[in-house]
């Protein structure tokens, strides 16, 4: 297995990633699978993704297949470039328990340590994902806030707990 930052010519197996996340947990992400699978030009969008400036997603590969993936981004604003912001993190099901996520979470906090003016990293993570949570608690996230009932899916409320991680 192996972590690499993802290329343009990745796009298709992250949005069948992508697809698959959303799908199979939809309370872990503000996208929904519906908007998802109604955008026009998905490939080119998650292509262009891959290369913006300040965007940086790192996939888990087991051999020619990408079983998960994580994105950092870098905010623009002049006041906020020392935020880093994780998103898009999920390990596929078949793969969970074998340190997939743990191994791309390491990669992007060292990839953002590399990043002289990031000074913390952001995260959301859905409240009752414990499994989730130990994993970032154990790399140093700490819970800053709290927010409930901030994704409706299938008309069940989820609350969401921030993170920070201080580089």
């Amino acid at each position: 297995m192996e972590v690499r930052l993802l290329k343009p010519e990745d796009a298709k197996a992250y949005w069948e990633l992508r697809l698959e996340a959303l799908k199979s947990n939809p309370e872990a992400f503000a996208s929904s699978y519906e908007e998802a699978i109604r955008r026009k030009d998905p490939l080119k969008e998650v292509a262009s993704r891959l290369q913006e400036e300040g965007s940086y997603t790192f996939g888990m590969y087991d051999e020619d297949q990408l079983i998960g993936n994580v994105t950092l981004v870098q905010e623009k604003a002049l006041k906020m470039q020392h935020r880093g912001n994780i998103y898009a993190m999920y390990v596929s099901a078949n793969n969970r328990k074998a340190g997939v996520g743990r191994s791309l979470m390491k990669t992007v906090i060292e990839h953002a340590k590399r990043i002289p003016v990031l000074e913390k990293l952001n995260l959301t993570v859905e409240a009752n994902n414990e499994k989730a949570k130990n994993l970032y608690t154990s790399l140093g996230f700490k819970t800053y806030g709290y927010e409930e009932k901030a994704l409706k899916v299938d008309d069940q409320y989820h609350d969401e707990e921030h993170m920070v991680l201080f580089l």
